[in-house]
């Protein structure tokens, strides 16, 4: 089983701080919803978000959105190999049911969301397809127990993605971390947390092109391709 997390994510509600600020109220008014009920998203928040701390590395819920559409849907999550956990800015962790069935359409998305940041699990009724708790990315590897913690940073160790994949695969239960971020690095706090840092490219790529090359790459180093 390879577990992956989407780490420091750019997923959280409107910050109270900023929730009177005349962007988010109207947005807010608009959809017949409380502002710190609905995602930020620098999209539509740019002008209030600049007042916020690192708001540069916040408000991009779409990385999460396109990033698990390509990992639920890769060959490895459909041959039961895979565990996804999302772990936001704030310290939010959220568990994917790897059977979930993500909408096609973002704006549902973005719904499916602000409802599970409300009541903790969606659907609300039943078995849970996902589940949010509050917890830290150490609480989450402390609680997942990988016999190695992976991440993948532009300031780790250039590292064919084949002889990366081949030596995960090796493991009896490899966690690898993917920043959910548009930019910058993961904090010091949780780089200290690897177990080994590892560079797959020259330049920095986005979260999701990430995960579907390894993802691509453990499916061929487990003979799933």
């Amino acid at each position: 089983m390879i577990n992956i997390v989407l780490a420091e994510s750019a997923l959280e509600t409107v910050p109270r701080e900023i929730a009177d600020h005349p962007s988010v109220k109207r947005l807010a008014e608009r959809r017949g919803k409380d502002p710190t009920s609905t995602l930020l998203d620098i999209s539509y928040h740019y002008a209030a978000m600049k007042d916020l701390e690192d708001w540069d590395r916040r408000g991009r819920p779409d990385i999460t959105y396109v990033t698990l559409l390509t990992l639920l849907e890769s060959p490895l999550n459909r041959e039961g190999r895979l565990s996804i956990y999302v772990h936001t800015v704030r310290d939010f962790i959220i568990s994917v049911d790897p059977k979930v069935k993500l909408p096609r359409n973002y704006t549902r998305f973005e719904g499916l969301m602000e409802q599970l940041f409300e009541v903790f699990k969606v659907p609300p009724k039943g078995k849970p397809l996902m589940t949010l708790k509050r917890g830290t990315l150490k609480d989450l590897i402390r609680v997942v127990a990988p016999s190695r913690t992976f991440f993948l940073t532009e300031e780790g160790k250039r590292t064919k993605v084949e002889a990366f994949a081949n030596k995960a695969v090796k493991e009896d239960r490899p966690l690898v971390v993917i920043g959910g971020f548009q930019r910058g690095e993961f904090s010091d706090e949780n780089l200290r947390l690897a177990d080994e840092r590892v560079s797959v490219y020259k330049e920095p790529l986005d979260a999701w092109v990430v995960a579907g090359i390894i993802a691509h790459e453990l499916e061929r180093a487990l003979g799933i391709l």
